[in-house]
């Protein structure tokens, strides 16, 4: 069953509905992760943008797309961190591969 962003979105507060407390927490913790710091908050969001595309988390890559762009991320910046997620992404299946040889 394949499902529009808005119905995930929609699940995602219903989620919370049913566990409020844990919700509060999380959307917190996220909100203070994700704040200018020692990294800009648009490098974080690119880094959260490379993390969801390894993880492929069809939540996160239209959050993260959308905050990175609201933080002055350009359509360049994103199209480099999809290659630098394709590149670890492929490196792990190398670095794996080394298990399968003897």
């Amino acid at each position: 069953m394949h499902l529009t962003i808005k119905e995930l979105f929609s699940k995602l507060g219903n989620l919370g509905k049913k566990a409020p407390k844990p919700m509060e927490a999380f959307q917190q913790f996220d909100k203070i992760a994700m704040e200018d710091g020692a990294i800009p908050a648009k490098y974080k969001e690119l880094i959260a943008l490379g993390v969801a595309l390894t993880t492929q988390c069809v939540y996160c890559l239209e959050i993260h797309k959308q905050k990175a762009l609201k933080a002055g991320a350009t359509q360049e910046e994103i199209a480099e961190a999809t290659f630098v997620a394709a590149a670890l992404r492929a490196g792990a299946a190398v670095t794996h591969g080394t298990h399968t040889i003897d």
